[in-house]
């Protein structure tokens, strides 16, 4: 019992043999698969034998998906490894509400799988971009956390001012600073879908205001981070220079 775990432990984890790469690329193929059944349950007009066949097609999945989850668990060193990490947490989410018929529905996150094709692939490159990304995250960590925080009293002060100027022009649309938080997140980050607008004169002014506001609202984080990225970088140079230059030193030495 115990060779055949590890057996089915390199092929489940070990993405170097052709056996492993063979069973994460079948199980990325069953992924894009249920994806596009699941798009295509939302096409309206179907008939009731294409969504019977849809339906069976994704119970397929869901228990090919349920005894692949299994697989994972019963093969990881330690189990609470990959239960309790992201991929695994993902796995069953994206799984559970099917098994248990529930009403939710979150197969969408199936989507999510797909980013083990850089492990699979083997792009290391990629890999090396997310770590400094998360690098950068965290070097920006707390100016993200002040500017988060900043944003959300921003977004309260538009909500009551606006709703201050147009409760009585609009009191269905601005009914109260719950209703016109909607109105404030779409404007401070300036989508404008233009269902709910001003008709005052003062609410219009205000508007205007916040539009301004909002332009730093969405282009504050893009230059925070882009920032730690740059720093990021630096910070990799600075670590590879002198393992280069030893390396340069081996060589002549060794000449």
């Amino acid at each position: 019992m115990q060779r055949l775990r590890e057996v089915a432990r390199r092929i489940v984890e070990d993405v170097d043999t052709p056996a492993g790469r063979a069973f994460d690329l079948a199980v990325q193929a069953l992924i894009v698969l249920s994806l596009v059944l699941y798009s295509l349950e939302t096409l309206p007009g179907l008939s009731h034998a294409t969504r019977r066949a849809l339906r069976w097609g994704e119970l397929v999945t869901v228990g090919l998906f349920t005894a692949e989850y299994l697989l994972r668990a019963a093969v990881a060193k330690p189990t609470r490894t990959y239960v309790f990490g992201v991929f695994g947490a993902v796995d069953l989410l994206s799984i559970l509400p099917t098994l248990l018929a529930a009403g939710f529905d979150l197969r969408a996150l199936r989507a999510l799988r797909l980013l083990r094709l850089f492990r699979v692939l083997k792009l290391v490159r990629y890999s090396a971009a997310a770590r400094r990304f998360a690098l950068a995250l965290k070097i920006a960590r707390e100016e993200l956390v002040l500017f988060l925080g900043a944003a959300g009293v921003v977004l309260f002060l538009a909500a009551a001012g606006i709703h201050h100027f147009e409760h009585e022009a609009q009191p269905e649309e601005f009914a109260s600073i719950f209703h016109s938080l909607w109105w404030a997140v779409v404007t401070l980050t300036t989508v404008g879908y233009g269902d709910v607008y001003p008709m005052t004169i003062g609410g219009r002014l205000f508007t205007f205001l916040v539009l301004v506001v909002g332009l730093g609202v969405v282009s504050v984080p893009a230059g925070l981070v882009a920032s730690a990225l740059s720093e990021a970088r630096r910070m990799e140079a600075d670590i590879r220079e002198p393992a280069t230059m030893r390396a340069e030193a081996d060589v002549r030495t060794g000449a």
